[in-house]
């Protein structure tokens, strides 16, 4: 096994530079590591690789690779690539038209890709979320993560990279009918795949530059790059850039009035689009072609692109109801593939023996290559760990005090804003009501009701703001601002307890500002929805950390079962415990209180 799984490598690596007929090779011999290989980050390369060379064939095994390769990175905790995975199955889902479903993924993987700090895996994310904000025509944040993307990619010096965003990001000045940025952003990208000799980024360059000269109506010049572009992607034998190429001719010829020309090119690209099962521009082409029959005054044609637009539409909402089966077809379908695949090894080795020679002599580079990389790896190790911990830390500092920052503001618009205006219109009616001349006594009542409405919305104004930002918070401690907390609750609601102990010295401040958020979450949680009399709360510091326990008498729940640990407050509970590296535990059961039990270490 270990030979064939390194005959499969020396395959991978001499087919990856072939022309476009060793394709389907490449894609044989991937599956062959996968299906074969003992090596879990071996297998995660190959996954890798398929869901690319998948994107533009096929994007439903595109889905699967990039869902199997997740699931792969998970077992094994390498939480970059689980991040970058997740970025892929945004990515087939986008061009599936699931754009719902794209957008959990992406953020999903930013969130992770963040934590991490892999910074080429987080900008490729920041960039399908511009484009999906693109998509839905929220130009500002789409600039927003472009604009993320590529000053990622130029401190990485990754000309590629850079290339790519001003391609994406010009698309957004397009739809702000800013052509002139767009196509300088546009000639800036040529001018990097020009100086790398990429022929697939000047083909990209050239598409859009046309793009932008058809929306000014300088038709010459757009038929000119569009037509270029074609050419080099037909040379490329790129199935699904040569489908845009065409859709972008036919919008082209449309808008010059061309229209048999027109409707040539989207017939074109909906030939490639039907094979490739590219749904979104398959609807996009459809809806041209309707506009073109209308103008045409061809409206019954116009009515067979509709009708097609909407079965199209039909189709896909039924595909997504058939992704449940597809999935328990999936174990099936992969028995099957493996044993297919075993039947095609013997008919590789039978063609391949002409490179025995190659393949040894690639087989020692590899595996001199990869001793020296675990050698490298190792030296490394420790000084990584620190580092990744080191940003980990500082990243939840930042979120910690963004946060608290955001709630100082809140609470002081609230008290010195909106509480000052209220405070200033309670005085004008007072003084005012000495001037009014009421007519009954009916009248006098009411307007001294108004008075009290808007006192009452003063002290609720101040209670609210206290609430956000407690002032024996940030005065005196946290053993203060919790008493401070449970003293403005009614004791004929609930009688509460506080004990605290080894709290004379002041902690840092994030660690008090959660500890604090914390149980002000537990205690609101007990007087909603436990029916408690009673609640204590105990703070210890010790030489082992800070201890927190919230225990109340009230009616319980069934803490192994998971849905309960579904809502808000409690997911806020266990995150802000988490940002401290500390551990949280929930002890109930119906009819018996609860009791909450945080721990957070010292030197966090």
């Amino acid at each position: 096994m270990q030979r064939k799984q390194k005959i499969a490598w020396l395959f991978l690596l001499i087919l990856y530079s072939c022309a476009a007929e060793a394709q389907q090779y490449m894609i044989d011999s991937l599956n062959f590591v996968i299906s074969n290989s003992k090596s879990d980050p071996e297998k995660i390369k190959a996954y890798f690789l398929l869901q690319e060379k998948m994107l533009f064939k096929d994007f439903d095994q595109c889905l699967a690779a990039s869902q199997n390769g997740a699931a792969l990175a998970r077992k094994i905790n390498d939480s970059s690539s689980y991040g970058g995975f997740q970025d892929a199955i945004g990515r087939a889902y986008y061009f599936k038209g699931n754009y719902d479903s794209a957008a959990t993924y992406y953020y999903q993987s930013l969130e992770i890709l963040r934590k991490t700090g892999d910074q080429p895996k987080l900008a490729a994310a920041l960039n399908d979320i511009g484009k999906l904000y693109r998509k839905t025509r929220d130009l500002n944040r789409s600039i927003q993560m472009y604009d993320e993307a590529y000053l990622i990619y130029k401190r990485l010096n990754d000309e590629n990279g850079m290339a790519t965003i001003l391609n994406e990001s010009g698309v957004v000045f397009e739809y702000k009918e800013d052509y002139a940025e767009a196509i300088s952003r546009y000639k800036r990208s040529l001018a990097i795949r020009q100086k790398m000799n990429d022929t697939v980024g000047i083909a990209y360059s050239l598409n859009f530059i046309g793009g932008a000269c058809t929306l000014q109506k300088n038709f010459k010049e757009a038929e000119e790059n569009l037509v270029q572009s074609l050419e080099l992607r037909k040379i490329l034998k790129d199935s699904f850039s040569i489908a845009l190429s065409h859709g972008d001719l036919g919008f082209m010829y449309k808008e010059e009035n061309r229209l048999d020309k027109a409707i040539e090119q989207y017939q074109l690209s909906n030939a490639i689009a039907s094979r490739m099962k590219f749904m979104d521009l398959l609807l996009s082409n459809y809806k041209e072609l309707a506009a073109i029959a209308e103008k045409k005054g061809d409206y019954a044609q116009a009515l067979t692109y509709y009708k097609q637009q909407t079965a199209l539409k039909d189709s896909i909402y039924s595909g997504e109801k058939m992704k449940q089966i597809e999935q328990l077809n999936a174990k099936y379908q992969a028995e099957k593939k493996e044993q297919q695949l075993k039947l095609q090894q013997t008919e590789i080795d039978r063609k391949n023996y002409v490179l025995a020679g190659l393949s040894l002599a690639a087989l020692l580079f590899v595996l001199f290559g990869f001793t020296f990389y675990r050698k490298r790896q190792l030296q490394h190790k420790m000084t990584l760990q620190a580092e990744v911990m080191k940003q980990q830390d500082l990243a939840t500092r930042a979120v910690i005090s963004a946060e608290e920052n955001e709630r100082k503001r809140i609470a002081a618009d609230l008290h010195d804003g909106v509480g000052q205006m209220m405070s200033a219109a309670k005085m004008n009616l007072s003084a005012f009501e000495t001037e009014i001349d009421f007519r009954n006594e009916s009248q006098k009542t009411a307007f001294e009701k108004l008075i009290g409405l808007v006192d009452e919305s003063c002290k609720e104004i101040r209670s609210v703001s206290h609430q956000m930002m407690p002032n024996a918070l940030l005065k005196s401690g946290l053993a203060s601002a919790v008493r401070e907390f449970i003293d403005k609750i009614d004791n004929r609601i609930i009688k509460i307890n506080l004990h605290t102990e080894g709290l004379n010295e002041r902690l840092d401040s994030n660690t008090e500002t959660v500890l604090y958020r914390v149980i002000q979450e537990c205690v609101n949680n007990v007087i909603k929805h436990s029916g408690a009399g009673h609640l204590d709360i105990a703070l210890i510091k010790d030489a082992d950390g800070i201890s927190a326990t919230v225990e109340d008498d009230g009616r319980g729940f069934d803490a192994t079962d998971k849905q309960k640990f579904e809502g808000i407050g409690l997911k806020n509970i266990r995150s802000r415990v988490e940002f401290l590296k500390g551990t949280v535990d929930f002890d109930s059961s119906p009819g018996k209180g609860t009791l909450v039990a945080i721990h957070i270490p010292l030197g966090h």
